[in-house]
């Protein structure tokens, strides 16, 4: 379920993931129990301390209301805006 953070999608991950719990009107701890995971996962998984396996991503974006598919797209956005910004 852990994976460790190494690489540059880890914040473009978590801030597509903050952005769409907060539009889903979710805090932490109501999306951790909706995924099954622990609310200090998904902290984690926000600032980029920790990346979530295939598995906890399914689990994550079916708690949003979207397919793991989509919630990859959205962190990919993401990437791209920050890399916009550096430029």
């Amino acid at each position: 379920m852990v994976g460790i953070s190494s690489g540059p999608f880890e914040l473009p991950f978590g801030a597509a993931l903050r952005r769409l719990r907060l539009a889903a009107g979710m805090t932490q701890e109501q999306l951790g129990l909706e995924a099954d995971v622990q609310r200090n996962f998904i902290s984690l998984i926000e600032t980029g301390q920790n990346q979530p396996t295939i598995t906890t991503i399914s689990k994550l974006a079916r708690a949003l209301g979207l397919k793991a598919s989509e919630l990859v797209a959205e962190a990919e956005s993401e990437a791209r805006l920050g890399k916009r910004k550096l430029r």
